[in-house]
């Protein structure tokens, strides 16, 4: 939804503007909170500190140009979850809030050094060239060792709270607008990345406030959940913590694959995953199929201390385990809800479904009757 050619620009700004925005507007907050909690004796100084903070946070042209750039993309995503949730009708809608590192909205730090170098040799513009120097400044602070271990998932939401705020914010009014309409959408809310549970406390506690804002402005009432993806293997070790504020689970295979084994999927299959399976040493492609005695017998333990806490929470897998049919037997077998696929991949999965169903069923009558 980011990548379109209208929103791109968008997201460069609010990408561009949100440390300095937050740190605005992080000291503003913390000017209030003191004057707040002041003794007496300071009170007065804490006052003048608060209205020094507010002063700084009304003339900052970072706070406006990111909270304007965040504006735009929501009404974006207003109209997005209007045309999902139209198409699918009474049926509830898995909303995966924003999950990859900010630096893959941006342009690549080498490609940046080139305009950069290109603009002084020809004595562009001042102005041209300090945006796009402060641009290559800004992809080079957001370059990290591993990107999918850095800040991503719920991480961002935590770090920059205005980006997750927007698209539910979005998610509601959407939602609100249909049900006005006499519809009766069903949104779910799903917080990726979630490594510990207080990650989902504070992420859930900020969301909901802001759900709540927009059914209290539109007057409307929605039934809805928040869970998370289950995609960081200590998220399975203390899944009976995590269903506390999760209705939902959903296991990433992609990244739990990963995580577990280890490897890099694109450099594992790009240089010796091939040869691990040819050779036997592996019996297949993890990516390709569930691992049964590492992923599979985490993703069981989590399962199962989910449903500890939660009795009747929902699970499922996301990821392109969803459509093999080995895979989804596995998770038949666990206890699972459902799995997703990729559209092309759904004649398959329904039908593995039902076949892991029936032999399922078959097995139990031979008991009972042997």
């Amino acid at each position: 939804m980011f990548f379109e050619p209208e929103r791109l620009p968008y997201v460069h700004e609010m990408i561009l503007h949100a440390r300095e925005a937050t740190a605005v507007e992080r000291e503003l907050r913390r000017a209030k909170d003191a004057f707040e909690t002041a003794e007496p004796a300071r009170k007065a100084q804490a006052a003048a500190e608060y209205r020094k903070a507010e002063e700084r946070y009304r003339q900052s042209e970072a706070v406006r140009r990111y909270y304007g750039a965040l504006a735009e993309l929501e009404k974006f995503q207003t109209e997005d979850f209007k045309g999902i949730f139209r198409v699918m009708g009474h049926r509830p809608v898995v909303i995966r809030l924003l999950d990859p590192p900010l630096h893959e909205f941006l342009p690549r730090y080498e490609d940046l050094l080139v305009q950069v170098t290109e603009l002084r040799l020809k004595g562009a513009p001042d102005g041209e060239l300090a945006e796009k120097q402060r641009l290559l400044e800004l992809v080079e602070s957001m370059r990290e060792f591993n990107p999918m271990l850095g800040l991503r998932g719920c991480r961002l939401g935590i770090l920059f709270p205005a980006i997750y705020e927007m698209q539910v914010r979005a998610i509601f009014r959407a939602v609100c607008d249909l049900k006005a309409e006499g519809l009766d959408p069903h949104p779910e809310v799903m917080i990726p990345l979630v490594g510990h549970v207080n990650e989902l406390a504070v992420i859930r506690e900020q969301l909901e406030t802001v759900a709540r804002q927009v059914m209290e402005e539109k007057g409307q009432q929605v039934s809805y959940k928040f869970g998370t993806m289950v995609e960081v293997p200590r998220a399975a070790l203390t899944a009976d913590q995590v269903a506390r504020y999760a209705e939902f689970f959903s296991f990433g295979t992609n990244d739990l694959t990963q995580m577990v084994f280890g490897m890099s999927r694109d450099d594992a299959e790009a240089k010796f995953l091939v040869y691990y399976v040819e050779r036997g040493i592996l019996p297949f492609n993890p990516f390709q199929t569930l691992d049964p005695d590492g992923v599979g017998k985490l993703m069981e333990l989590g399962f199962k201390l989910g449903r500890q806490t939660r009795p009747d929470l929902e699970v499922g897998i996301c990821g392109e385990h969803g459509g093999d049919p080995e895979s989804i037997a596995l998770c038949h077998k666990i206890g699972l809800n459902y799995v997703s696929a990729s559209p092309y991949r759904i004649p398959v999965a329904r039908l593995a479904a039902a076949q892991a169903a029936l032999a399922e069923a078959a097995t139990t009558a031979a008991q009972r009757y042997a």
